[in-house]
């Protein structure tokens, strides 16, 4: 129902008792110290006394006397306030205050009647009547106000109030417990065939079974390069350029799968004899790696330190066939017809280093065209030592640019510096063939 009355004012309550005293405040803080006072006058030069005979070494005196107190300097500066003390508790009730004003005198009674007429002693009269009440005084000063008086009874419980009217409605209960299942019904019999619908969204291309062609890519840096969307990688590793061994080289095409090894060493392999023994990194055997474009090193570079100079490679299994076409211009050759492209590059034929060592790319196979031209593509490592560097005596052999008129002609010496490299070496670029 709705509320009730209000209750009436509880009694007034008692005068509360006066509260402690307050505590007294902190010491302010001292005082600066005063002035230095200023140095006495000096005292009136004696007459110099005639120079006497050197005196027999004395003994050590007695103490002096303390000498005389000086003057007093001036008085120091005031020193700063003191902090403000806390507060202090509520005092005494005050002293009641000074009474009003007297009134005025009130009006003169009435005669009482005559004494007796003999010669005795007077007889005192009787009392007059009351005088009227004087005028009211003037109020006297406030006093101080008393502390809280106690609180007062509670009041009496007002009347009941009418009814309230209806509340909103509840929130809804929580769920009730699971009916118990009903017979089952008569199977329905079978609907009308639905309209057929629209055609959903061409899906993606799902992954090409295996075929047999395989695609290797070298990215030329420290990043694993990715296979062409929807083909399917089957693994990725160091980009192998060559390797020697006994003086004699064999080169891997990189355009093959076996130019991408799983794992690196600066010794990859080991030799063995027709004595039943094998050795492993006891000679002056060497392996050669595509290199990224980190800065030479002036020192050859050895385990971890490796790291930043061996180029990344993939092995992809692809639908069809792929292949690189040269232009032998600066020109970007277009693919055969019914051909897509891959990637574009610079046109890589050869390499040689120390001896006989070297090799070739098939100017067919995608690894005749590298994606990034560098004049010192690959990096020679020391198998038994473990260091890699660049040396003096590798070099790498490109396609050049040949223009018509220059076809059956005597070739003219040039030489290009740095920031003209480029200006000569043939474009290329890697298809594969649309299934």
């Amino acid at each position: 129902g709705p509320r009730g009355f209000k209750g009436e004012p509880g009694l007034r309550g008692l005068n509360g008792e006066d509260g402690q005293p307050g505590f007294p405040g902190n010491d302010g803080l001292s005082g600066l110290p005063g002035i230095k006072g200023e140095t006495g006058d000096p005292g009136f030069a004696g007459e110099p006394g005639r120079d006497g005979l050197p005196g027999i070494p004395g003994m050590k005196g007695v103490p002096g006397l303390p000498g005389a107190p000086g003057r007093d300097g001036p008085i120091g500066d005031s020193g700063l306030p003191g902090l403000e003390g806390p507060p202090g508790q509520k005092g005494d009730t005050g002293e009641d205050g000074l009474s009003g004003l007297p009134g005025n005198p009130g009006q003169k009674g009435n005669v009482g009647p005559p004494g007796p007429s003999d010669f005795e002693a007077p007889v005192k009269g009787a009392r007059g009547d009351k005088g009227e009440r004087g005028f009211q005084g003037m109020p006297g000063l406030s006093g101080e106000p008393g502390t809280r008086g106690l609180d007062g009874l509670p009041g009496r419980d007002g009347l009941k109030g009418d009814p309230g009217l209806p509340g909103m409605p509840g929130l809804d209960g929580p769920p009730g417990e699971a009916g118990v299942d009903g017979v089952p019904g008569t199977p329905g019999g079978p609907g009308n065939p639905g309209s057929k619908g629209d055609p959903g969204p061409l899906g993606l291309s799902g992954p090409t079974p295996p075929t047999g062609y395989l695609l290797v890519r070298h990215s030329q840096t420290t990043d694993v390069p990715q296979c062409p969307l929807g083909q399917v990688k089957l693994w990725d590793g160091y980009s192998l350029l060559y390797i020697e061994g006994n003086e004699k080289s064999h080169h891997q095409d990189l355009g093959w799968a076996g130019s991408c090894l799983p794992r690196f060493s600066t010794m990859p392999f080991l030799f063995c004899n027709i004595n039943q023994v094998c050795n492993y990194a006891s000679r002056n055997d060497k392996s050669y790696w595509l290199s990224t474009n980190a800065p030479i090193p002036m020192m050859p570079v050895g385990e971890r330190d490796i790291v930043p100079y061996i180029s990344r490679c993939v092995v992809c299994d692809v639908p069809a066939n792929v292949i690189a076409v040269h232009s032998q211009t600066l020109q970007i050759p277009a693919c055969p017809r019914g051909w897509r492209s891959m990637w574009i590059g610079y046109s890589f034929a050869m390499h040689t280093a120390a001896g006989p060592g070297g090799g070739g790319q098939s100017l067919s196979s995608p690894g005749s065209c590298m994606e990034s031209f560098r004049s010192t593509p690959f990096i020679e490592c020391n198998g038994a030592r473990g260091t890699c560097h660049y040396f003096a005596n590798k070099y790498s052999f490109w396609l050049s640019t040949i223009e018509n008129n220059e076809q059956f002609t005597t070739p003219r010496s040039q030489t290009l510096k740095s920031g003209q490299l480029r200006t000569r070496v043939s474009r290329c670029q890697v298809c594969m063939k649309d299934v």
